[in-house]
């Protein structure tokens, strides 16, 4: 008989985890409360970040403390009322940015990102996804030569030790790569490995497409009805109730929304993002994404237009979109680039499933047979999917994995 697995969550992760299990015999059924992609796989900056091997820690310094206290900035913003609940996820967050601490946890982290390029173009090759990926990296600009030569030692300790590779761009070169900016930086790194997508949930709709074509299923069901049937378990779908021997959890932000009534509650917490999309004033073009680290904020040209995502928003899950930092960028957007008019009436949210420890969880559930963790991934569920679906796919059928996932363990909370 076929092995037979239920997948929970349609994002990236989710999809990726549901097409690796489909490849290696599993009769998979994938379900989700909207169609695949339409989560924050749907928002974000469209790029595979082979040069992101460190994740994003808690600042240290205590002036940028103080400067995001103040809650007027364009990259981080928070709701007073989501603080309570916050707290202590936040505050775990800090203690594992303790540099010692960070430099063991940046190791694991790199560890996924060294693979997902090999891993995303496994799926994309020879299939209509390919054309959604664009081999042309992404580029950060610097207005001081202080901070741009600490980036730049920064980036070469990447390409030293972890393989990343890079550009330095001056001003001059800078202009030339991106003739339509309307400010003069001093210089830019261009990371020169990223994958940019022009369309980040056309991408996830390809790898799902993939998955059913190959014989998965894809069903709208309720993931919180998750609950034991026998020695495997059972959810509630359109179709009705639906039994599988396995489960993998793979619901980014509402994850506890499955991990909380199973006696599982990790230090996660999430943060909301925004984008929306602009077209651009006669024939101005922005070539390659890029962020303006004064700015703080990325401008990605999309099939759509030019996308203007933002930073992290800390507020409840549930509450209703502000995306008060989209209104903070877009003027300051506008002194960089000819943006026109925006492309949608209204921008675009999600929210960022983010871990204490800034790893991703995956792996065994714990104290539940045959149910499985593949969420957290914080800002790069998009860039990890396709690792994380093979690692849990070949934990699941009992290989040794191709990464250690001794780091991203369930049962380290």
């Amino acid at each position: 008989m076929p092995k037979t697995a239920i997948v929970l969550g349609a994002g990236m992760v989710g999809v990726s985890v549901a097409l690796h299990l489909r490849r290696r015999g599993h009769d998979v059924l994938l379900v989700d409360r909207q169609q695949p992609g339409e989560g924050a796989s749907f928002g974000n900056g469209g790029l595979i970040q082979r040069e992101a091997v460190h994740p994003h820690p808690f600042p240290r310094d205590t002036s940028e403390i103080l400067r995001i206290a103040r809650n007027k900035s364009i990259d981080a913003y928070y709701h007073w009322s989501a603080l309570p609940a916050l707290a202590t996820p936040l505050l775990r967050y800090w203690w594992n940015s303790e540099p010692h601490r960070y430099a063991k946890i940046a190791e694991a982290y790199a560890r996924l990102i060294e693979t997902c390029l090999d891993e995303h173009y496994a799926f994309a090759r020879g299939t209509d996804a390919m054309p959604l990926l664009r081999p042309i990296g992404w580029i950060r600009m610097f207005s001081d030569e202080k901070s741009l030569a600490a980036a730049v030692a920064k980036a070469e300790e990447g390409h030293r030790t972890h393989g990343v590779n890079y550009k330095v761009l001056d001003s001059q070169a800078l202009a030339a790569a991106e003739p339509h900016l309307l400010k003069t930086r001093h210089g830019a790194i261009h990371w020169t490995d990223p994958v940019s997508v022009s369309d980040p949930h056309g991408l996830v709709m390809a790898y799902a497409r993939l998955f059913l074509e190959e014989g998965g299923r894809f069903v709208i069901g309720d993931a919180a009805s998750l609950a034991r049937a026998g020695s495997g378990w059972r959810v509630q779908t359109a179709d009705g109730p639906a039994e599988a021997e396995q489960a993998v959890i793979a619901l980014g932000a509402f994850a506890d929304k499955v991990t909380k009534p199973l006696g599982y509650a990790p230090a996660t917490f999430g943060k909301r993002g925004y984008h929306r999309h602009f077209h651009m004033q006669g024939n101005a073009v922005l070539n390659r994404p890029i962020l303006d680290t004064e700015s703080a904020f990325l401008l990605a040209p999309m099939r759509a237009g030019v996308r203007l995502t933002t930073g992290a928003e800390f507020a409840g899950v549930d509450e209703p979109p502000t995306p008060v930092q989209l209104a903070r960028a877009e003027p300051v957007a506008r002194t960089l680039l000819p943006l026109g008019e925006p492309v949608e009436r209204e921008p675009w949210m999600g929210v960022r499933p983010c871990t204490a420890d800034m790893l991703p969880i995956i792996g065994k559930f714990p104290g539940q047979q045959g149910l499985w963790c593949a969420f957290g991934h914080a800002h790069q569920g998009f860039t990890l999917g396709p690792t994380t679906g093979r690692l849990i796919a070949e934990m699941m059928d009992g290989e040794t994995p191709f990464i250690d996932p001794e780091p991203y363990r369930a049962d380290r909370f």
